[in-house]
C-alpha cells in the first residue's frame, strides 16, 4: 500500500459506520489540512455507495483535525441509478470535526467534453517554477509529503511582494510515492495551494469554513496542475476557486472555497 493510500485508509466497523487513523503527515501547523480530512472522509462515502466517483462534496469544516483516531458516519439520503447522496461526519471523540454532504456518480474514463471552455494559460516548466526540497533537519508534515512547483509570477508574497490579485497555481505531485492520480488524490489538490490571499498582503493562517468541489474526469497519470483565484477579500472573509488538470491537458476537478483571512501571530 502507498504511502497516501495507508493515511487515508478507512475500515468498516458497522453499516455506516468507518475507523481511520489520521495522519500527522499531512499537518500543516498544528491542523490538518483540509484535503486530507475529505480524502479520507471520501473513501467511507465511495464505500458506502453503489457509485465508484465522489462528483460533488459540499464539506463544512466545523474544527480543526488533529492526527489520531477518528470516526466516520455515512448516512444515505438517496440511491438512484446514476447518482448516489449520502451526508457524512468524520469526528474525533464523539466531536465532530467535518461535515460534508456528498454525491457520487459514477464517471467513465473514456469519456470527451461535448463542450469545454478555454484552458489556462500553460504554467512554466518545472525548472523556472519555485519549489522546496523535502527538509533534512525535521519534518515539515503537509510540506514533505507533496512535491509542489510554483509559478513564480503567484509567490511574491514570499519575499514581501505580493503581486495584489487574489492568484497562486502550480505543479502539483505527491513526492516518493508511485501513487496513480485519482478521486482521493484531487480532494488533496483542490485544497494543496497556500491561501490566494496571501497575495493581497494578508499575513498568518486562513481556515477554510466551507469548500464545494466537483469531479469532472478520471485523472490521466503524471503530475497536476493547480490554477487557484479568486473575486473579492471583504469584512475578513475570502473567496478562492480552483481548477485541478491532468496530465493530458483535461480539467478533472473544479473547486470553490469560503475562508477566513488569516490574522498575524506574535
Amino acid at each position: 500500500m502507498s504511502g497516501f493510500a495507508e493515511a487515508t485508509a478507512v475500515s468498516k466497523v458497522a453499516e455506516g459506520r468507518y475507523t481511520a487513523e489520521l495522519d500527522g503527515g499531512y499537518r500543516i501547523g498544528e491542523a490538518l489540512n483540509g484535503g486530507y480530512l475529505m480524502a479520507v472522509l471520501l473513501r467511507a462515502a465511495v464505500d458506502a455507495s453503489p457509485h465508484a466517483h465522489p462528483v460533488a462534496t459540499n464539506t463544512a469544516f466545523l474544527r480543526v483535525g488533529r492526527p489520531g483516531p477518528a470516526e466516520i458516519s455515512v448516512q444515505t439520503r438517496k440511491t438512484g441509478r446514476t447518482a448516489a447522496t449520502a451526508w457524512v461526519t468524520l469526528s474525533q471523540g464523539d466531536v465532530p470535526i467535518v461535515d460534508a454532504q456528498v454525491t457520487t456518480g459514477t464517471l467513465d474514463p473514456d469519456a470527451e467534453p461535448s463542450w469545454a471552455g478555454q484552458a489556462p494559460p500553460a504554467l512554466p516548466p518545472l525548472e523556472e517554477c519555485v519549489g522546496g526540497a523535502p527538509s533534512l533537519a525535521k519534518d515539515r508534515g503537509f510540506a514533505d509529503r507533496v512535491d509542489m512547483r510554483f509559478d513564480p509570477a503567484t509567490m511574491g508574497w514570499l519575499d514581501g511582494q505580493p503581486s495584489g490579485r487574489l492568484e497562486m497555481s502550480g505543479h502539483f505531485r505527491l513526492r516518493d510515492d508511485d501513487y496513480a492520480p485519482d478521486a482521493y488524490l484531487l480532494a488533496l489538490a483542490v485544497d494543496a495551494l497556500p491561501p490566494v490571499v496571501l497575495n493581497t498582503g494578508s499575513p498568518g493562517w486562513a481556515p477554510t469554513v466551507e469548500l464545494t468541489w466537483h469531479m469532472r474526469a478520471v485523472p490521466a497519470p503524471g503530475a497536476l496542475t493547480l490554477y487557484g483565484g479568486g473575486r473579492m477579500v471583504r469584512d475578513g472573509w475570502f473567496d478562492e476557486e480552483v481548477e485541478v488538470w491532468d496530465s493530458a491537458g483535461r480539467l478533472v476537478a473544479q473547486s470553490r472555497q469560503l475562508a477566513r483571512v488569516g490574522r498575524q501571530t506574535t
